[in-house]
């Protein structure tokens, strides 16, 4: 699997949610795009990633 660009080897099923909690990413700080496609917040827990999918991470960073 590609996460930003990085090939990472995770068990062979694996949830966003559970990916980004291996990851130390909190859920509602970031938005996932799988194989080019926004993921929604409420699909993280149910949304089963393949070991071919292409994933980004976007964190949100506060600034001003």
């Amino acid at each position: 699997m590609i996460i930003n660009g990085k090939e990472m080897d995770f068990e062979t099923k694996i949830t966003i949610s559970e990916m980004l909690k291996k990851l130390g990413l909190a859920e509602e700080k970031v938005v996932a795009e799988v194989n080019f496609k926004i993921i929604s917040k409420e699909e993280y827990k149910e949304y089963v990633l393949d070991q071919s999918d292409k994933v980004e991470i976007v964190s949100f960073v506060g600034g001003g």
